[in-house]
């Protein structure tokens, strides 16, 4: 068995994000002056949090995030990123470059909530759950393959680092761990993410969770944690997946308070 955290982290705002605009995969812009501010805030709050792998979408907004995380991280500032087209946002078709208010506009018409919808042309949740499931065997394996000296990690050692109430620091969950992957991508290929992850694979949430609040969009370089168990033999499986916290701002509400 060989367990890990996986953090993943959603890039910082565009001025298309700011302008209420689509991007989706057609439009690569780069972070805007506040989505810098917000990716080295999340840098802040991350920097005494040790990852030993960066994984990373191929569009802008996201490698600038993750440069700057990376960056201004005590323990992993020298890591090499494993930039995964993959990890790109979901296709939104003929909306990209439009309002997101025109979006919900057509899902209404068509009558499906929003995250639901695929516009023409654009790439179906069945599609974007593909990609994911194809990015996270290609983690796991290389995750198994980086760390085989570590696959030593018992069960008991690991229920007993994430039982119970978080104390709501930045390494929450992952202080015992060996091995932590970070990932940053987007907003909406994030949110697909999570409701596989949870409806999908089986992956635990904790006590009491508003489902509501779980499955929702994330902000900005808002922050989900995960542990995950991977059974390493001949073939390298998912065991078990826990969710820890999700869309985490911790670090903004610092920034603006």
């Amino acid at each position: 068995m060989l367990s890990f955290g996986l953090t993943i982290v959603r890039h910082g705002e565009t001025q298309y994000n700011k302008d209420g605009l689509l991007q989706g995969q057609g439009i690569d812009s780069p972070l805007s002056e506040t989505g810098i501010q917000q990716s080295e805030a999340a840098g802040q709050y991350l920097q005494d949090v040790r990852f030993t792998n960066v994984f990373v979408s191929d569009m802008k907004r996201a490698k600038q995030t993750a440069e700057i995380i990376v960056r201004k991280n005590n323990t992993c500032s020298d890591l090499a990123l494993v930039i995964d087209p993959l990890l790109k946002e979901r296709s939104f078709g003929i909306a990209e470059g439009g309002r997101v208010e025109d979006m919900k506009k057509m899902a209404e018409a068509a009558g499906q909530p929003i995250p639901e919808y695929t516009p023409p042309h654009g790439e179906t949740m069945e599609q974007v759950k593909v990609r994911i499931n194809t990015f996270l065997k290609s983690m796991f394996q290389l995750m198994a393959d980086h760390h085989r000296g570590k696959i030593r990690w018992g069960e008991e050692t690991q229920r007993a680092e994430i039982d119970g109430p978080l104390a709501g620091f930045p390494d929450d969950g992952v202080l015992r761990v060996p091995a932590h992957a970070l990932v940053v991508s987007h907003g909406a290929y994030m949110r697909v993410a999570v409701r596989y992850f949870i409806e999908d694979l089986g992956c635990s949430v904790p006590l009491g969770s508003d489902m509501i609040q779980v499955f929702s969009a994330c902000s900005n370089t808002g922050m989900c944690r995960f542990i995950v168990t991977l059974k390493c033999s001949s073939a390298v499986l998912l065991s078990d997946m826990k969710c820890l916290f999700v869309n985490r701002i911790d670090h903004i509400k610092a920034k603006d308070s």
